[in-house]
Parts: C-alpha cells; structure tokens; sequence
C-alpha cells in the first residue's frame, strides 16, 4: 500500500489515528472481485427506493489476508443491518484516483462512505465539503468535519500480546520485524510489540528492517530473510501480505501474522497474529447514520470494545505461555490499558516515561521514538 502518512507531528493532537474500496452488496462485490483492473474504478448507482448504500474504498487488493482483506470482512459484517447494502472499489491508489471515486459514490447517492487508508483523508475532507448530506469515515488519520468522522483501533495492544508470545518462544533472543513506514502507527505499534517481548524475556531485542511500501509480497518476504541472516528467530510484520511468514516457515522458525490470522501461510511457524475485527465499528457507524443519531468525532477503540484481538496461539505455543498472555488479555479487555506504563527508556536509554505514569493518547498518537531493546532508526 502507498499510504504516505505524512502529517506526524499533527497526529499527536488528535485523538484517531492510522488505518480502502467499492461494489454493491454481497453478490456484486464478489463480482467485482474478479473483474478486471480497470472495472473496479467505479461504483454503481443505487436504484431508486433502495437501502441505504454504504460504499468502501480499500488501498490494495482485499485478497485472502491482509489489510484491505480484514476491513472487507468488516463490511460483510453489515450483512447483518437490515436496510443496508455494501460496495467497495479495491486497489485505489491514494490522490486524484481516489478523490474520483470517492465522489463518485456520493454523486451516486451513497449514504455513508468508509475511506479506509491514511493518504485518502484529504480527498476525504474535500468531497465531503461538496456533500454535505453523505457521510463520510476516514481511517487512520485526524481531520473531520461536520459530516466527517475519523476512526482506528488500538491495534498496539494486540502487538504487546503478540510480542510476549514471541519474548517466550525466542532462543536467540532477536525478534525481525518488517515494517512499511517509519510513521508513528507504526512506531508505536513496534515499541508495543517490544514491551510485550521484554516482558516474557527481559533481554530479547526488536531489528527492525522498513520496506517503504505497504503491499509488496516479494520485498516483504526479502526483508525478513534479511533478518533471518542476522539471527532472528521470530518474525513478526506491518506488512500487508504474508510474505514474512512465509519466509520464517522456510527457514524453520517462528513468526508473528498482522491484520488477519495468518496461520494458513505458515501453519508450522505461526505462532498468532494481531489481528482486526473492523465489523462492530462500521456497524456502530452506520446503524447510527440510520437511526439519525451520527455526530462527527474522532474514535480510537481498544480491545474492550472487541475492535483488536489476537488470533489463536499455534500448536507450538505452550500453555504456561498462553495463560500469561490470556492474563494480560484479561486486563485489556477489562478497560485496563498498561502497555505504556512506565518505566520506559527509549533506545539511548533515556527514561521518557518515569514509573507511576503512561503515556497520553496524544504522544502515543505522534510518536516517533524507541524504546530500550529496539534496533532500528526512526527514518
């Protein structure tokens, strides 16, 4: 995915921050799945006296895992809405394609329209000035307006959990991880991820290699065999396809799955994956458009509200290990948030976080540090 999230500094103030596509209802979204490039650019008109239309725009292709894949089983879950008909357009590349098909819906009547990738929000932002009576959702980024709503999920706190499963099954005590972009989602959810690690293995390290790309099967598989040569022996990923799991099995060691359980493409190495459950916000969303009850805001849910979890451990994962990492669980769950509780060094060892205290929404929202145990520049 090409989602160039550039506006760091301005996240920090904002209270949503990082996370696609159109068809129209089940049977024609399939359709489209297997229509060619150039088919998928616009959407269809909703017939005159028909249900409310919610429209999806996804950044790659929603394939069989993934981002795109795991916000497509989000609309499916609007299946469930009476009145509703769904539809998305995948592999929308973020900019003047974008804004064309993101008016395009609302000129055709789409009542609500989820925008789900970081670099469509300005496009966003400037049909919904046009269109005053759609909604519009933007994920992972920070404006509003009055018909205009951002959202994401606190993804970091399955990272945490992923990271102790992997802190436990280390023998090496180096964890790969394969990132996109050095932007503070992903940042924070390394940082997460590391905290989770260092709390089963108090000495086991993060490396972290950036691919600058969102979506690239073969980079993605390269990068973590990068770090399968420096020793790492877990790779864990914010990469889109499975490519590191992939390239973990074929080496013979552990990995770590994003977005959707990816324990099909590695079933000897998988040990879970963080995974997203975008269904019971975008049903929140629309069953509150329907009801004339939507106001504008900027919503960052946690795992008390179901919108992350962990997918279930591999075979391989014992039990004691399972049962620490379901306490933890058990605490999120619970409302009680610790990831970034102090005390925390960042990579020089500096304490940026003193003990007693955590870390506010907006700094986690604009990080762009380290913490102690992570090998990698910010850049």
């Amino acid at each position: 995915m090409l989602r160039k999230r550039l506006a760091l500094v301005l996240a920090a103030a904002c209270l949503a921050l990082a996370l696609a596509a159109c068809g129209s209802g089940e049977k024609k979204a399939e359709e489209k799945k297997e229509a060619p490039a150039a088919a998928k650019q616009e959407a269809p008109a909703p017939a005159a006296g028909s249900a409310m239309q919610v429209g999806f725009i996804y950044v790659s292709p929603i394939g069989d895992a993934g981002y795109s894949f795991a916000h497509d089983l989000g609309r499916k879950a609007l299946a469930d809405v009476p009145g509703v008909t769904t539809s998305y357009v995948e592999s929308v590349p973020e900019g003047a394609d974008a804004e064309r098909i993101i008016r395009n819906m609302a000129a055709k009547g789409f009542k609500v329209v989820f925008t789900t990738s970081y670099g469509y929000m300005d496009p966003t932002l400037k049909v919904a000035g046009e269109f005053p009576d759609t909604v519009f959702m933007h994920c992972s980024g920070y404006k509003t307006a009055p018909n205009m709503g951002a959202y994401f999920g606190r993804i970091y706190q399955a990272r945490y959990l992923t990271g102790m499963v992997a802190g436990a099954m280390t023998k090496s005590g180096i964890l790969g991880y394969v990132a996109a972009f050095p932007i503070p989602e992903v940042i924070r959810g390394i940082n997460a991820f590391a905290l989770g690690a260092q709390k089963t293995n108090p000495k086991a390290e993060v490396r972290v290699v950036w691919t600058k790309t969102w979506y690239d099967p073969a980079t993605e598989k390269e990068a973590a065999k990068s770090l399968l040569d420096v020793g790492a022996d877990v790779i864990a990923q914010h990469q889109d396809s499975p490519g590191p799991q992939e390239a973990a099995q074929e080496k013979g060691v552990y990995s770590v799955g994003y977005n959707s359980d990816m324990s099909a493409f590695a079933p000897k190495s998988h040990l879970t994956s963080a995974m997203w459950n975008w269904g019971v916000y975008y049903k929140d969303v629309v069953e509150k458009v329907k009801a004339g009850t939507w106001k504008s805001s900027s919503d960052w849910w946690g795992m008390d509200k179901g919108i992350v979890d962990i997918a279930p451990f591999g075979p391989m994962v014992p039990k004691d290990v399972q049962d620490k990492v379901l306490a933890a669980k058990a605490d999120l769950l619970a409302g009680k948030d610790t990831v970034f509780a102090g005390p925390i060094a960042d990579q020089k060892g500096a304490v940026r976080v003193p003990e007693g205290q955590t870390i506010p929404d907006a700094d986690l929202l604009g990080m762009t540090w380290f913490v102690k145990g992570v090998v990698g520049a910010t850049e």
